[in-house]
């Protein structure tokens, strides 16, 4: 039987890889071997490192990475063909968060690969904390991530006191609405929180990641996709990511900086740094890797079992040269 692969989109910082690890070990609890496809075509991938437990766990990893998109796009194409020819159940594929879906589908319909894989759910996660509305391209991509999607997974949220819904899901629906008219695509969302479904109707589930039960997962698992039309836009230019190495810098240096990088300017546009958009890496602390991911909605530190000294500034419109005099080093 031919491998199905889930692809798992999201936003810069949306919960993709944290949604994948609940998710992974769902789908091995019910005896599927499982493979994931970490996505990513900058030069470093530092989710990568946070699966590489469940590649301990049995999962088998693959990882696509480096290169310009031509390279990025072929790189891709074989590793699905590799997954599909090792008997796996499950290939989740996490691209880069700034992926647009139409490459998915480009390579699934290929002769080879629809040979050895089928198209099994499309699954969009959505963070709810972000500063709607985005500018045009993040909005595109947006678009193109839920407009296809079987299912919508809301991460970020934050409970209404009278238990009734999210004040932050609410908002977050009603813009990919608006955003899906914007380009021209008919989906619409139900806009009304439904305890029965624990969401917005069929479409849009809205619970934490650790609440999700194996029925939840299986409903995640048979979403399936959908197949809506909407105007294309050319975003392959539209986002930069910086990489430093090796900085040696410590938590007070790294979340000063990550706290001024992000740093709004007047009226909540670009600062002088550019508009950046997510700030991630590994750093060391005494004998343990800790991990930084911070967006304009909050920084997070966690410990991990390994780690790379590596620090990622992604967003658009940026001056590397301020970036650069800010972290003290040139990006490589």
């Amino acid at each position: 039987m031919a491998a199905k692969v889930d692809l798992i989109t999201g936003f810069l910082g949306s919960g993709k890889t944290t949604f994948i690890q609940t998710y992974a070990r769902y789908l091995m609890r019910q005896g599927q071997r499982v493979g994931i496809i970490e996505n990513d075509y900058g030069s470093v991938n530092v989710d990568m490192m946070l699966l590489q437990e469940l590649e301990r766990e049995g999962a088998v990893t693959e990882m696509v990475i480096g290169g310009d998109l031509s390279s990025y796009r072929r790189r891709f194409r074989t590793k699905l063909i590799t997954m599909g020819m090792q008997n796996l159940d499950r290939v989740l594929v996490e691209p880069s968060g700034v992926f647009d879906v139409d490459e998915f589908f480009d390579a699934m319909y290929e002769d080879t690969i629809s040979s050895l894989c089928g198209i099994g759910s499309v699954i969009s996660i959505v963070d709810a904390s972000m500063a709607y509305p985005l500018d045009r391209n993040a909005a595109y991509l947006l678009v193109s991530e839920v407009a296809d999607a079987g299912i919508v997974l809301l991460s970020h949220t934050e409970k209404k006191k009278d238990g009734t819904g999210d004040i932050r899901a609410d908002e977050t629906v009603r813009y990919l609405n608006q955003a899906m008219q914007q380009f021209g695509c008919s989906r619409r969302f139900m806009e009304q929180y439904d305890q029965k479904t624990s969401g917005y109707g069929k479409d849009i589930l809205l619970k934490d990641w650790s609440s999700l039960t194996d029925a939840d997962f299986e409903r995640i698992s048979e979403a399936s996709y959908r197949e809506f039309d909407h105007v294309k836009l050319q975003t392959e230019q539209a986002f930069q990511t910086l990489y430093y190495m090796n900085l040696g810098r410590g938590r007070e240096e790294l979340m000063s900086a990550a706290s001024e990088l992000l740093g709004q300017g007047s009226g909540g546009k670009e600062n002088r740094y550019g508009r950046i958009l997510r700030i991630k890496g590994f750093f060391r602390e005494g004998e343990k890797w800790l991990e930084l991911n911070a967006t304009r909605t909050g920084l997070n530190i966690r410990t991990l079992s390994e780690g790379q000294d590596v620090l990622i500034v992604i967003g658009e419109h940026l001056d590397a040269k301020a970036i650069d005099e800010r972290i003290g080093a040139k990006h490589i």
